[in-house]
């Protein structure tokens, strides 16, 4: 089965993909950093750069291009939507992006397509700007009579063995009539358990980067030996593993990292912090599952992302390990940059789980 990768960052949403036997004939990705670790990691596919209403007006995708779309368009084409919405949501200049994916679904006309996106895209504008996506797959007129019908579930990230509370909107499109979603949904399950019976099993910080070895100047590291199901899920055969760096905090992040306990923030420092998020200076817990790993990770107001023990945030491969990132994976670019990919992608042990059951439903059209 062949699928295209729409807003593609890094290639978690395509790493699942890949595992379950898919093909990804090509990948946008508009940014050249993140481009060349989609690329390195995975040389195999023809990663297209550039925007994608360029690659929507040069007519680059053709009908039948592939079985399946995925991608989801970036979350301020929805956040950006505004009070009104008099011409309708997809002809807003702002949510260029969420027109351009439609309009390559509607020109390829896949069996179906997997669309990930902020769980909160459900109310925003009181729900109205979720209803008319919903519409504009699902209307005859505007696909060409070959509509789709639409599936959505908010998902937990934790309920698929990854140690964080990340939680996420899934929107499964299809063409094929008469989907059976929770019973297929169901199955999936059945059938990765059956293969890796520890898929789902509940997972926990020390579980992820427990067997980590301290943090590097170049991020290069001897490859340590696996200690539980999931760090063996995630390992690789190479000697040495790479990311594992930290960020170079300041004297004064230092001193206040070193006043936080376990599951502790900045609410037990005697200062105000300038944050927005109110788990700033968050210190992890090794028994639980982290925070949603986001963009900010590397930097202490981010949110909880101080190690459980160390006075310094996440390095990304622990941030990676935590995001379900196999071990042989490598992020390139700065710092910043490298957080950006990290924060942003999807979870590849979900994508793994959308990509089977994507799978079952197109089975359904045999």
């Amino acid at each position: 089965m062949k699928a295209i990768d729409l807003f593609a960052g890094c290639g978690g949403l395509s790493l699942g993909f890949l595992q379950a036997g898919y093909s990804i004939d090509r990948a946008v990705e508009y940014d050249p950093v993140i481009a060349n670790t989609y690329q390195k990691n995975h040389p195999e596919v023809k990663v297209i750069v550039d925007d994608i209403k360029n690659i929507d007006a040069a007519g680059t995708f053709k009908l039948g291009d592939a079985d399946v779309i995925i991608g989801g368009p970036p979350c301020q084409g929805f956040s950006m939507a505004g009070a009104r919405i008099r011409h309708g949501f997809i002809d807003d200049p702002r949510n260029y992006l969420s027109k351009h994916y439609f309009n390559v679904v509607r020109t390829v006309k896949p069996k179906a397509f997997v669309m990930e996106n902020v769980k909160g895209m459900q109310n925003m504008q009181g729900g109205k700007i979720f209803k008319e996506i919903l519409n504009i797959f699902s209307d005859p007129k505007m696909n060409d009579g070959v509509p789709y019908t639409l599936y959505h579930r908010v998902i937990k990230a934790v309920e698929f063995g990854v140690p964080q509370k990340r939680e996420r909107l899934i929107i499964v499109g299809t063409t094929i009539p008469g989907v059976l979603f929770d019973w297929l949904w169901n199955e999936t399950c059945a059938d990765i358990t059956n293969e890796y019976p520890s898929y789902f099993s509940p997972v926990c910080v020390r579980d992820a980067i427990g067997n980590l070895p301290p943090v590097t100047e170049d991020g290069v590291i001897d490859n340590p030996a696996p200690q539980n199901d999931y760090q063996r899920f995630l390992s690789c055969n190479r000697d040495t593993l790479t990311n594992h760096t930290q960020s170079h905090h300041s004297k004064k992040a230092v001193e206040r990292m070193q006043k936080i306990g376990g599951g502790q923030n900045y609410t037990k420092l005697d200062e105000e912090i300038n944050s927005v998020h109110s788990g700033s200076y968050g210190r992890l817990f090794w028994d639980e599952p982290a925070a949603t790993i986001t963009t900010r990770f590397d930097t202490p107001a981010g949110g909880r992302f101080i190690h459980p023990e160390e006075d310094r945030t996440l390095s990304p491969r622990e941030a990676a390990r935590i995001q379900s990132f196999p071990d042989e994976f490598v992020f390139y670019g700065a710092r910043r940059e490298i957080s950006r990919q990290i924060g942003n992608a999807v979870p590849p042990k979900v994508s793994y789980f959308l990509a089977r059951f994507v799978q079952k439903i197109l089975e359904q059209d045999k």
